[in-house]
């Protein structure tokens, strides 16, 4: 199934869906992501016929750029 969101046609059942390598294997509170499209969706590991959130390379960039900068961090 094809989706047309960003200014991307992405096609989720093609998707190969990935979970960092520092989750845990009974870990249950995950995500998921997948480059499709040249877009970047994730997902919940719990719900893998779920909805999935799409972004573009520049978002993606900026959520990965403000986690390494701490910016996510509780205080």
């Amino acid at each position: 199934m094809d989706v047309e969101i960003k200014g991307f046609r992405v096609d989720l059942t093609a998707a190969e869906w990935r979970k960092s390598s520092r989750s845990g294997p009974n870990c249950d509170n995950c995500v998921e992501v997948a480059f499709v499209g040249g877009a970047i969706a994730i997902r919940d590991s719990k719900n893998p016929t779920g909805p999935a959130l799409i972004f573009t390379p520049d978002e993606w960039d900026a959520f990965v750029g403000g986690a390494r900068d701490g910016e996510f961090d509780l205080v």
